[in-house]
């Protein structure tokens, strides 16, 4: 059954971020958050439980870097409960998502979300960054909540092609990091996103080699 207080704020967000989507998204975005706040209970995926909080804090947050994403195939490193991964595919059916998660409970979540939503663009990836080997490597890759962008770079550096990016989703803007980030390594820019019924500040910064961006 779908929740109506969820139906609107989701619709209703939608209108205000310019965002045009099908009732089939939409209701698939609606069961993915069912099944986000369902599993929630047990697997620890989320740290947002105030169901009133969650199409803002989860969905809408997670569309928010939609203008952004241009590649055709997305990794989404330290995927968790999918955000963005699977709000993201929902939204462009026509590409693929990689999502990777060294967490098993939140691999098998993912999984059956692929399946119960019948995500034919998303595979879900159980093990570690640093161990990865993908077939190639990825123009994008975007990451909410993982790690600082110091780690993220280290961690994922093989598995960015040559030209392509960071999506990094931040709070306040981590200044901290940035100054941290290791030699050969910049933020092309930056971007404060408006998250409808959001609190607080929201950043996405895009990271990438410093020659890359010459």
């Amino acid at each position: 059954m779908i929740n109506a207080q969820w139906q609107d704020q989701l619709s209703t967000g939608l209108a205000v971020m310019g965002l045009a989507l099908g009732d089939d998204q939409q209701r698939r975005l609606l069961a993915f958050l069912g099944l986000l706040n369902k599993w929630n209970r047990a697997y620890n995926l989320t740290a947002v439980r105030d169901e009133s909080q969650m199409v803002s804090r989860q969905l809408l947050d997670s569309l928010s870097i939609l203008p952004w994403v241009t590649t055709d195939h997305l990794l989404d490193v330290g995927a968790g409960g999918g955000l963005p991964g699977i709000p993201l595919a929902i939204t462009l059916p026509d590409r693929q998502f990689t999502l990777l998660d060294s967490n098993g409970k939140k691999t098998r979540f993912l999984n059956q979300c692929v399946l119960e939503l019948g995500l034919d663009n998303v595979q879900v990836i159980h093990g570690r960054a640093e161990d990865c080997k993908p077939s190639r490597p990825f123009s994008q890759i975007s990451s909410r909540a993982f790690t600082a962008l110091e780690n993220l770079v280290h961690w994922c550096d093989g598995l960015l092609a040559n030209g392509g990016e960071f999506l990094a989703m931040k709070g306040q803007f981590p200044d901290d990091e940035v100054a941290a980030l290791p030699a050969g390594w910049q933020v092309k820019s930056s971007h404060s996103l408006e998250v409808p019924g959001a609190d607080g500040e929201r950043h996405l910064l895009v990271v990438a080699r410093a020659a890359d961006s010459r």
